[in-house]
């Protein structure tokens, strides 16, 4: 039986990889072919490929983002975001699978907290949204944060990006947890979800004003049973507390919701406001010129890791950091000249 055209573009872009990553003496072609048909080994591949700290693997990785570009941009991108406990994989699973039910392809990129101490990451997220890690039309992509600001993985950006070429529709970022450096997920996506618990009092003294002022919408959860009415208690003090606040756009006032992540309370009506909200700001042009806004940040973004990687890995730097920080520490040396001996080796 012949192979049909997607199972040949999966065996070409096998036959250039090595260990799971790409060899440095093919084009990604093949690959990006095999992405473009849908393929889901492919398609973890290449994301493989992107998060490598290699040369040239971060080169290929470029090149295939280049050449997938015109195949992305027609996604609906969402930011999920909310303090540990309030229930986000369960509600992003039982999201996804509302969503993949009405005939959308769902790519979750869920961002795992590394540690600080081994840079290990637990990666749990397929066990935490059962249903959806089972589903053909979702794909669920756990990256380490790696100590990333906004709990977002460096190379969240590009995997957004692959995924979008592979045909997937609706993308759902789910972030580490609320904090000032938690708003770098509204530099990547069109909707920024803010989730909450009830019980509200003392958790809504404890809120980033910053994050509500991003909040495209807020979600009580757990609007079930027992917390049904705490939850509708909370809307209201959160709804209340918009009230003082200034929209971002006129074209927007952010509401908030009960659901229930749990039950799928309330999820329809939830997604029906992401699609307005999408509908409104891309037949003015907004939705547009904010990414286009964000692939500025990008740019500097990628500036900054670069640097970051030549301080850890450069092999000159690598052996005299340790000198300087020693020298620092004892007072042997002033913070400012370790600085200043630092940046010329960064030729700056």
């Amino acid at each position: 039986m012949k192979q049909s055209m997607a199972a040949q573009l999966v065996a070409r872009s096998r036959g250039l990889l090595t260990g799971g990553m790409v060899d440095s003496s093919s084009p990604a072609d093949p690959l990006g072919d095999a992405i473009l048909a849908g393929e889901r080994a492919a398609l973890a591949r290449a994301i493989t490929l992107a998060e490598s700290r290699r040369a040239d693997h971060r080169e290929q990785a470029q090149a295939l983002i280049q050449r997938l570009l015109p195949r992305t941009g027609r996604a609906i991108r969402v930011g999920i975001t909310g303090v540990p406990g309030v229930g986000k994989s369960t509600t992003i699973d039982a999201l996804g699978t509302y969503l993949t039910g009405k005939g959308h392809k769902v790519a979750v990129l869920a961002v795992d907290p590394s540690s600080t101490r081994t840079g290990g990451s637990i990666l749990g997220d397929k066990t935490r949204m059962a249903r959806l890690a089972v589903d053909s039309n979702a794909y669920i992509r756990p990256s380490p944060s790696s100590g990333t600001l906004g709990g977002v993985a460096a190379k969240t950006r590009e995997t957004m990006l692959l995924c979008e070429a592979a045909g997937f529709d609706v993308i759902l970022v789910e972030t580490v947890g609320v904090g000032q450096s938690e708003t770098a997920v509204a530099d990547l996506t069109d909707f920024f979800l803010v989730l909450m618990l009830p019980n509200a009092g003392d958790e809504l003294q404890g809120i980033k004003k910053g994050i509500i002022e991003l909040a495209d919408m807020i979600a009580v959860n757990k609007a079930d049973g027992d917390g049904a009415t705490p939850a509708r208690a909370a809307a209201a003090q959160y709804k209340a507390a918009l009230h003082i606040l200034a929209p971002a756009s006129s074209l927007w006032s952010t509401p908030v919701v009960t659901i229930s992540g749990l039950t799928g309370l309330g999820l329809d009506g939830l997604w029906s406001k992401v699609e307005e909200h999408h509908a409104r700001f891309k037949a003015k042009g907004l939705i547009a010129e904010k990414r286009r806004k964000q692939d500025v940040k990008w740019m500097w973004a990628m500036v900054q890791d670069r640097l970051q990687a030549k301080l850890r890995y450069d092999p000159a730097l690598k052996a005299r950091t340790p000198e300087l920080e020693a020298a620092v520490a004892a007072g042997r040396l002033p913070p400012t000249a370790a600085a200043e001996e630092i940046a010329r080796a960064l030729g700056l």
